[in-house]
C-alpha cells in the first residue's frame, strides 16, 4: 500500500537537495544509496545518472525520472498548505521532476515489502532540463526492459501523452562594427539593430497546431556610448512533423541572413543542431493499453490521448528502442516560482504505476 505520509516526506527531503542542471552530484549519491538500501543492483554511469535493477517476475518495466531542476532552484524551502506543496515563492519547487523520483522510491519501498516482486528497472537521469543529456548518454544495452514509464508530466492522470515533437536549437552571432555612438555613429554597424530587424521578421510563437518557435536569449553590447559590434542569440523550434521543423528553422535562418545582407559589413555565424527526435505512439500501443486498463481498474476517468509540446527522456528512450510513455505526477506551473503539486496527485500516480507493475 502507498504510504502518503512517507511519500510526502521523501518528496520534501528531495526538493531540499540542490540539483540544478550540471550539479546533480549530491542527489545522485543520495539516490544511489537509497536504491542500494532497497536491495537493487545499481550503477552510476559517466553522466551521473543512477540506474537500478530488481530481478523479478514478468516482463521488466523501466521507471524513469530526472534529478536536475531549472533555476532558480537553490535553497528551496517547501511549504505544505491544504495538501498541496509549494515553494516559499522565491524559487521553483522542483516537482519537475523530483515528484517522479519520490513516487518511484515509494513504489519500490512498497514492492520491497511484498513477498513477490515484479521485474523492474529504474533510471534517475541528469541534465534533462538542458537537452536530455543524461538520457542521451545512457548505455541502453544495460537495460533488460523494452518498455518504460517516464514519470515526468503534469495534468490529470488520465491525460496520456502518446507523442512529442522534435526540437532544433540554434546559436547565432551577429557581428557588426564598433564606433563611438556620439562622435561617429555612422561609422558603426549596430549588431543590436541588425539582430532586432531579423527577429522582427521571424515567425515566432505558435506557428501551427504542431509547431512552435522561440528566441530565448539575447546578449550583446558593452556601453550605451558604443555602437555594439556583437550580439549572441539562442533560439529553438519544435514540431511533430520534420518537414515543418526544417521549414521553421530555415525561415529563422533566412531572417537573420537577410538582415545581415542589408547592412554591408555585418556578418553572421549560426549553428543549428537537432536536440531530440519526435515520436508518435498508436493509441492501440500495448503499453498505452496497459495504462488504460489500469486506469479503468482503479476507477479513473476514461483516458484522453494528447500530443505534448515539450520533449522529455521519453523522446530519447523511444528513439533508442525502449517504448516509453510519460505519466503525470500532477505537477503544475513548472519552471516558475508558482510551481506546486498536490500530495493526492502523487499518491494517485504511485497507485497507478504500482497497479501496472502488479498486473
Amino acid at each position: 500500500m502507498i504510504n502518503s505520509e512517507r511519500l510526502l516526506q521523501t518528496f520534501l527531503d528531495l526538493v531540499q537537495i540542490d540539483s540544478p542542471s550540471g550539479h546533480e552530484q549530491e542527489i545522485s549519491a543520495h539516490l544511489h544509496a537509497r536504491l542500494q538500501d532497497l536491495g537493487m543492483q545499481t550503477h552510476v554511469d559517466e553522466a551521473g545518472s543512477v540506474l537500478g535493477r530488481w530481478e523479478g517476475q514478468g516482463e521488466t518495466l523501466l521507471l524513469s525520472a530526472h534529478m536536475d531542476t531549472v533555476s532558480p532552484g537553490r535553497g528551496i524551502q517547501p511549504v505544505v498548505r491544504d495538501g498541496v506543496v509549494y515553494s516559499d515563492g522565491t524559487t521553483i519547487l522542483g516537482g519537475d521532476d523530483k515528484s517522479g523520483v519520490a513516487v518511484i522510491l515509494e513504489i519500490l519501498t512498497c514492492l520491497r515489502d511484498q513477498e513477490q516482486q515484479p521485474a523492474v528497472e529504474v533510471v534517475f537521469s541528469t541534465g534533462e532540463e538542458v537537452g536530455l543529456l543524461g538520457a542521451k548518454a545512457l548505455d541502453v544495452t544495460w537495460f533488460q526492459a523494452r518498455q518504460a514509464l517516464v514519470l515526468d508530466s503534469g495534468g490529470p492522470i488520465h491525460m496520456l501523452v502518446h507523442g512529442a515533437p522534435s526540437s532544433d536549437k540554434f546559436d547565432a552571432i551577429v557581428h557588426g562594427q564598433a564606433a563611438h555612438a556620439g562622435s561617429n555613429p555612422e561609422d558603426g554597424i549596430s549588431a543590436i539593430q541588425v539582430t532586432s530587424q531579423a527577429i522582427a521578421h521571424m515567425p515566432l510563437g505558435r506557428i501551427d497546431a504542431e509547431t512552435t518557435s522561440n528566441i530565448g536569449l539575447i546578449q550583446g553590447g558593452q556601453a550605451v556610448n558604443v555602437v555594439p559590434d556583437r550580439v549572441e542569440i539562442r533560439g529553438e523550434a519544435r514540431s511533430h512533423t520534420t518537414s515543418k521543423l526544417d521549414a521553421q528553422i530555415a525561415a529563422m535562418r533566412q531572417a537573420l541572413e537577410k538582415a545581415v545582407s542589408e547592412h554591408p559589413g555585418a556578418r553572421l555565424e549560426i549553428e543549428v543542431r537537432r536536440s531530440y527526435e519526435s515520436y508518435r505512439l498508436s493509441e492501440q500501443d500495448p503499453l498505452l493499453q496497459r495504462i488504460c486498463q489500469a486506469l479503468q481498474d482503479l476507477g479513473h476517468t476514461p483516458p484522453v490521448f494528447k500530443l505534448s509540446g515539450g520533449g522529455s527522456d521519453a523522446n530519447i528512450l523511444n528513439a533508442r528502442g525502449i517504448r516509453a510513455v510519460p505519466v503525470s505526477t500532477g505537477m503544475q506551473s513548472v519552471h516558475t516560482t508558482e510551481e506546486c503539486i498536490a500530495l493526492d496527485d502523487m499518491v494517485t500516480c504511485a497507485r497507478l504505476v504500482l497497479h501496472i507493475l502488479a498486473g
